[in-house]
C-alpha cells in the first residue's frame, strides 16, 4: 500500500493522551498542532507533527490541506439506518400539532417504517440503506453504530442485519451492528405482547446470537414500548446471548432506563432527556456511557436536551451521535449535531468534536484503534473546508468536508 501524506493542515486535531474516555476538563482538551503534517502507512498513523520536520518519502500520495483542519473520523454511535421509505407527512403532522406518540398510537411512526421494510426485498434494501451510509460518509462519518429494528420478525430482522453486514464489507465506512428487535410492538402483535416478547427472547436473540449477526442488543426502553419490567427480560436474555447492551433509556418521560443500563452493565445508555440525578450517578458508578441525541429533540420540536453539564460535572463521558432515522431525526450530519450541543446544550465546540471522536470510539469498544490520529492506530480522517475547528459548528447546516480517508484510502473528496 503507497504511503498518504497530508501536507499543510492548519490545525490537526489529535486528541492524542489520556488511553480513556475523555471526561471533566479532559472532554475539552484536543491536543492540536498547528501548521502540521502526517503520514500514514498501511492503513495506520505512521507519523504526525510539524510540517516543517516531515521526513522526506520517495514514493507516496500527497494531500495538500492548504491549511484547513484535520480532525479524527467522525464515529457516529446512534444511527438506524436500514429502513425503506421516508416519514415526511408525519413531519408535516407534527408541525401541525400532532405528537410523537400519538401519531405513533395511530399506526405511524416506527411500525410505519416496518411496513415498508418488510415490503422491500433484501436487494432494495441494500441498495436503499447503502445511500444512508454514503450521506453519513459524506458528512465526516467513518464509524457507525448501525441499528436494525424496522422489521420486528425474524425473518425482516435478519435480512436488515444481512444488509449491515453487506455494506461492512465494501470497506468505506466500518459499521457496528446492533439488534433492535425490541424496538416496537409489531402490529400483529399489538393485542398480544407477551407473544413478541417470547418471539424476542427464544427466536430471535438466539437466532441473531447464532449467526454473528450484531454485536450489541438495544431496546426502547419506555412505558409505552417496553417497560423496565420487560426490558430487562430482554437484554439479559441478550447478554446471556453474549451480545453486549445499549438502551434507548428515558427519552420521552424518566422511565427509568438509565438506572436498568446501570444494573445490567450496558456499555450506552441513549438519548437520556428525562434523565435525573439518580439516573446520573448511577451511570457514572455502572461506568456506562450516555450517548445524547439533539437531533432527535430538535426534529421533534420538543424542547427539554439532555441536562449535559449536569452530566459532565459529575464526571460522565459524553458521546453525540445523530440517531439518523426515518422519523425523529432524519440527519447523517454529525456536525449539525455538534451545533446543535453547543447551542442547545451548551458544550464548548471542543467538548462536543471530543464526544463525537475518541468518546464515541470508546463507547463502541474500539478507543484503542480509532477516535484519535495517533501514531499506530486507524488511519481514518477528515479535511475540513475550515481553517478553525470551531468553524465545524459554527456554520451550522452547513457541510464542510471535503474529504473523507478510511484505513488510509480516500473514501469520499468533495
Amino acid at each position: 500500500m503507497e504511503n498518504l501524506v497530508v501536507t499543510n493542515i492548519g490545525q490537526l486535531i489529535t486528541l492524542e493522551g489520556l488511553a480513556a474516555p475523555r471526561v471533566g476538563k479532559a472532554l475539552g482538551e484536543l491536543a492540536i498542532i498547528e501548521n502540521a503534517a502526517l503520514i500514514c502507512q498501511d492503513g495506520l498513523i505512521n507519523w504526525t507533527g510539524k510540517l516543517a520536520d516531515l521526513p522526506k518519502l520517495e514514493s507516496c500520495n500527497v494531500i495538500d490541506a492548504k491549511g484547513s483542519v484535520v480532525t479524527p473520523g467522525l464515529v457516529d454511535a446512534h444511527t438506524h439506518p436500514v429502513f425503506a421509505g421516508t416519514r415526511e407527512q408525519e413531519y408535516e403532522l407534527k408541525i401541525l400539532g400532532k405528537t410523537y406518540q400519538e401519531i405513533a398510537a395511530s399506526g405511524g411512526g416506527i411500525r410505519s417504517s416496518v411496513r415498508r421494510t418488510r415490503a422491500a426485498t433484501e436487494q432494495d434494501l441494500l441498495i436503499e440503506s447503502n445511500q444512508h451510509i454514503d450521506l453519513l460518509l459524506s458528512h465526516g462519518t467513518t464509524t457507525v453504530e448501525a441499528k436494525s429494528g424496522y422489521g420486528l420478525s425474524l425473518n425482516d430482522e435478519l435480512k436488515s442485519l444481512r444488509v449491515i453486514k453487506e455494506i461492512n464489507q465494501t470497506g468505506k465506512v466500518e459499521l457496528v451492528p446492533t439488534f433492535l428487535g425490541a424496538h416496537e410492538i409489531p402490529d400483529e402483535y399489538r393485542d398480544n405482547r407477551d407473544e413478541y416478547i417470547n418471539l424476542l427472547i427464544e427466536k430471535m436473540i438466539p437466532a441473531v446470537a447464532s449467526e454473528k449477526l450484531a454485536e450489541y442488543c438495544d431496546i426502547f426502553c419506555e412505558s409505552h414500548v417496553f417497560s423496565i419490567n420487560e426490558s430487562r427480560k430482554i437484554l439479559t436474555t441478550a447478554k446471556n446471548n453474549g451480545l453486549k447492551l445499549r438502551l434507548h433509556a428515558d427519552q420521552l418521560t424518566l422511565s427509568g432506563g438509565a438506572k436498568l443500563a446501570a444494573e445490567l452493565g450496558a456499555s450506552t445508555a441513549d438519548h437520556l432527556e428525562h434523565i435525573d440525578e439518580e439516573g446520573i450517578i448511577a451511570l457514572r458508578q455502572a461506568q456506562v456511557m450516555p450517548v445524547l441525541l439533539p437531533g432527535s429533540v430538535f426534529h421533534l420540536g420538543l424542547k427539554q436536551y439532555p441536562p449535559v453539564r449536569k452530566m459532565i460535572e459529575a464526571g460522565l463521558p459524553i458521546v453525540l451521535a445523530t440517531d439518523f432515522n426515518p422519523g425523529s431525526s432524519p440527519t447523517p450530519s454529525l456536525p449539525m449535531i455538534m451545533s446543535l450541543a453547543c447551542t442547545q446544550m451548551r458544550m464548548t465546540p471542543a467538548e462536543a468534536l471530543t464526544a463525537c471522536t475518541i468518546n464515541a470510539a470508546y463507547s463502541l469498544g474500539r478507543g484503542e484503534k480509532i477516535g484519535s490520529i495517533v501514531v499506530g492506530k486507524q488511519a481514518d480522517l477528515v479535511i475540513f473546508n475550515c481553517q478553525d475547528y470551531r468553524q465545524i459548528p459554527y456554520f451550522f447546516g452547513t457541510n464542510l468536508v471535503n474529504t473523507v480517508i478510511k484505513n488510509g484510502n480516500v473514501a469520499y473528496r468533495r
